[in-house]
């Protein structure tokens, strides 16, 4: 068998354990199909699905193409179109390193889509891999693709996903029995054309050691990856995050962009061999294009004076950084009109909030929404106001994509403040991101702009080496190549974006026969 040569951009070690894992996963993953091959070839045909991207790309365009025939001619659509029209054409170039600096509301995921098409077609490349933060977004993201594309090409995978019965009730049921299946199966190998997936799915299969992480791994190589909301990457794990993205770019013919209003400075992370193409011709022109919002910051204020303030708004949106702060927000405003909205409720009672709360908006009536940052990022929502608790400028400028979205006023108006009591005040890691957010809102006159974005990003990662690999992962992998004894289940064992200090509840619902 001949080895690849590989380029240890990172280093030996690294490189060297990163390969082992990827063959594994060729192995793991031939063993089982070969075994469902010979017991059960009724499911082994099912994974037989011819796909072209070509067809999918030429879907895309076609479903593009009615949307804007049906848009009114404004200037934000003519902004939309622009930033569709430098996604198409940096298509054309080689693969890499690739950044998409698009302010929220400017259309990225369809323009990201047809980039990551375009180019896997020109460059021969197998899938498209989108990596998003949030569950809520993926949902989002998916149905979209999933409505253009066709179900039989999306694969949606993360830890809320269900299989969508419900969506073939009207097919054949052979046919829909089929797609749940090829669904299902998808998820073992990621063998689709499409994949939406987590941020954790993604980053801890790449640092995992069991067989069932990690036998997706080889349907990485040459492929598109997205990487949406590039900002949320983990500070704590964010040179091991860097240095797989590198590893799959250098060795293994992956395509990577990322993808984001605000563009986290990570140029001094960044391999000198490895150049960096940012798709938006004049991302700074793009944001003043966009800007829709002015942020004022109104210092310390207590929860008195925040809910009188609030009380003066007919439709208004404060998102706190805790739980508890954002509950007895809500029962101070609680009344007709006024919603809470956290991570303790179900993701169905969101939803229906959500429906509810857009109902209002339209209908211009009282609405008032007190929220945690769930609401930041991936919900399509439009607020003439909106109060942010101080936060990083990230999440910030998140929170104002939620104010004034469409454009439709003159402008929205952001109020920043810093919470009075106990129980608002952000720990750990969010107050420093916090006390940075402070300092830029305070130095900057429009500290949402490019260069209070980059200066707050460097001040971020202006920090001890070991708080961007908070476990020490890389420094373990350096020690050990001289060995070539590499403890991977010891990393996988560290490298967990989230702390797995859960447990599964089932809540009795409404049973739809």
């Amino acid at each position: 068998m001949k080895f690849p040569t590989l380029v240890p951009i990172v280093g030996k070690g690294f490189s060297a354990q990163f390969f082992i894992r990827f063959l594994y996963s060729c192995i793991v993953d031939a063993d089982f199909l070969d075994t469902e091959r010979a017991l059960n070839s009724e499911k082994s045909n099912l994974r037989k699905q011819k796909y072209c991207l070509k067809a999918l790309s030429r879907k895309l365009e076609q479903y593009i193409e009615r949307l804007c025939n049906g848009a009114q001619d404004t200037f934000v659509n003519r902004k939309r179109k622009n930033i569709l029209l430098n996604c198409n054409e940096k298509a054309n170039e080689l693969p890499g390193l690739f950044t998409l600096t698009v302010p929220t509301g400017g259309g990225k995921t369809l323009s990201s889509l047809s980039f990551a098409l375009k180019h896997a077609v020109k460059y021969g490349k197998e899938r498209v891999i989108y990596v998003i933060p949030y569950t809520s977004i993926i949902e989002q993201n998916a149905a979209v693709f999933r409505k253009i594309l066709g179900d039989e090409n999306v694969l949606e995978h993360h830890s809320n996903f269900s299989y969508p019965q419900d969506n073939y009730r009207e097919e054949r049921a052979e046919s829909a029995t089929d797609i749940m299946q090829i669904i299902k199966l998808a998820t073992e190998n990621w063998d689709m054309p499409i994949i939406a997936t987590t941020n954790v799915q993604f980053f801890e299969s790449l640092f995992a050691a069991r067989s069932s992480r990690c036998r997706k791994l080889h349907n990485l190589v040459n492929s598109v990856i997205v990487i949406d909301e590039a900002q949320m990457l983990p500070s704590e794990f964010l040179k091991p995050c860097l240095s797989s993205i590198m590893e799959l770019i250098t060795n293994y013919k992956s395509t990577i962009v990322l993808c984001t209003a605000t563009q986290p400075n990570i140029s001094k992370l960044i391999p000198e061999g490895v150049k960096t193409i940012e798709i938006i011709d004049d991302p700074a022109e793009l944001y003043q294009d966009f800007k829709r919002v002015s942020v004022k910051n109104l210092g310390t204020i207590s929860d008195d004076e925040l809910e009188e303030q609030l009380a003066l708004q007919e439709q208004v949106l404060c998102i706190v950084n805790s739980k508890k702060h954002a509950r007895l927000l809500y029962e101070r405003i609680n009344g007709e009109g006024a919603y809470h909205l956290s991570t303790r409720m179900c993701p169905a009672h969101r939803t229906d909030i959500l429906e509810q709360v857009k109902g209002r908006l339209k209908a211009g009536i009282t609405c008032r929404v007190v929220s945690t940052q769930l609401i930041e990022a991936g919900v399509d929502i439009d607020f003439p106001v909106v109060y942010r608790s101080m936060a990083g400028i990230d999440s910030i400028a998140q929170s104002a994509g939620r104010c004034n979205r469409e454009g439709l006023r003159p402008e929205g108006k952001v109020y920043v403040f810093m919470p009075g009591e106990k129980h608002g005040i952000p720990r750990g890691w969010l107050n420093r991101t916090a006390t940075l957010g402070k300092r830029i809102i305070e130095n900057h006159e429009d500290p949402l702009g490019l260069e209070g974005v980059k200066e707050y990003f460097s001040s971020l990662y202006d920090i001890d080496d070991s708080q961007l690999d908070k476990n020490n992962i890389l420094k373990e992998i350096r020690e050990l190549e001289a060995y070539w004894s590499f403890q991977f289940r010891a990393i996988e064992e560290k490298f967990k974006l989230i702390q797995d200090n859960t447990c599964s509840i089932i809540i009795p619902g409404m049973i739809t026969v």
